[in-house]
């Protein structure tokens, strides 16, 4: 059942989003201050990219200041945006039957969107 649901999840703009991940991470990537925020990046699309079996995980030993700090920058330039463009689309797709398994979906990577640093996706 997962399988086709990420089949269908790809189809139907799971792709594009992903795509979209992995180009900002690239761009991210490029400037020397951003490699932190592009790794990042680069986990949300991952999830983007395969989301239904996929889960976000906390690390245990992830859970310092350094983490919670760069959580705190996330959010304000840019985390806050991202998660509330899942939520919005979440709440588009929970309006239908079919669609809430898909927004479920968007629910969660509107959770790791948030906070990012410290999670793993499993």
């Amino acid at each position: 059942m997962s399988f086709i649901g990420n089949l269908i999840w790809l189809i139907f703009g799971g792709l594009i989003i992903a795509l979209e991940y992995f180009v900002c991470s690239l761009l991210l990537i490029v400037t020397i201050i951003g490699i932190p925020f592009g790794l990042q990046t680069l986990k949300l699309g991952v999830l983007a990219l395969w989301p239904f079996g996929s889960e976000a995980r906390y690390e245990p030993q992830a859970s310092g200041c350094l983490s919670t700090f760069m959580n705190v920058l996330w959010l304000i330039f840019g985390g806050f945006i991202i998660a509330l463009t899942h939520v919005f689309w979440g709440i588009v797709l929970a309006i239908t039957i079919i669609g809430i398994p898909f927004a479920r979906q968007h629910f969660k990577l509107a959770g790791v969107a948030l906070t990012p640093f410290g999670r793993t996706i499993v």
